[in-house]
């Protein structure tokens, strides 16, 4: 019989924005809502959206190297605090 690590394979995909904010994306979730940190939204002609590598639903685990523990609020000073180039690892 299967287990359910057999059952569910994610995978991690790198994705690297260059040239400022706004990136063009949108999180919802977190530990303040017993949620995980999901990309809900992606702007069109934004650079989320410029790099074809996002999707809607991608977990948001890692940004500039330091993983994340579930927060919004952590997630959002990280990322305001990416001024150039923001680099994220995200989950499928």
């Amino acid at each position: 019989m299967e287990t359910v690590e057999q059952l569910v394979s994610f995978h991690h995909i790198q994705v690297q924005l260059k040239g400022g904010a706004p990136w063009g994306f949108t999180l919802k979730g977190g530990l303040e809502h017993g949620e995980p940190l999901i990309i809900t939204k992606i702007e069109d002609g934004g650079k989320a959206a410029h790099c074809k590598r996002l999707k809607v639903g991608d977990e948001l685990i890692n940004i500039n190297g330091s993983a994340l523990y579930g927060s919004r609020q952590e997630a959002l000073i990280l990322i305001k605090g990416s001024y150039r180039i923001l680099k994220l690892t995200v989950r499928r």
